[in-house]
């Protein structure tokens, strides 16, 4: 029996990207939530001129006082008697430092009982911004 060869017809090959769109959703992912988050305080604040100065830590609560006296946390106005229950709220999720962005022309009572209300609130590293040259 003589053997004839027949053609079978090709498959057709595809390339499965499925695993590597995965993979980059995963590292898209990963980058997302490592990312650190600064927060800004929502008032634009003249800071006060310092001549020493020491790198604060990016991921912090900043609490901003206006030239008027206004309290600023997160774009909205808190108050004095506001701003320690938000600081004891947010510190409950994690202990990070507070940073107080006071404009130089801020009431230095407001700044103080400011200062009064977090360290209440159980913070434990308060840090005042300023700029320096």
């Amino acid at each position: 029996m003589p053997r004839t060869l027949s053609a079978q017809p090709e498959e057709e090959s595809e390339i499965n990207l499925s695993p590597m769109i995965d993979c980059i959703f995963i590292l898209l992912i990963f980058f997302i939530v490592t990312t650190v988050f600064v927060e800004e305080p929502g008032v634009d604040v003249s800071k006060p001129r310092a001549v020493t100065d020491e790198q604060l830590e990016r991921n912090s609560i900043i609490v901003a006082i206006s030239a008027d006296n206004k309290v600023v946390y997160g774009g909205k106005e808190v108050g004095v008697a506001g701003i320690g229950a938000r600081v004891r709220q947010l510190l409950q999720k994690d202990e990070l430092p507070v940073i107080i962005q006071a404009d130089a022309h801020a009431d230095h009572g407001v700044f103080s009982d400011v200062w009064s209300e977090i360290k209440n609130a159980g913070a434990k590293k308060i840090s005042l911004s300023t700029w320096n040259d």
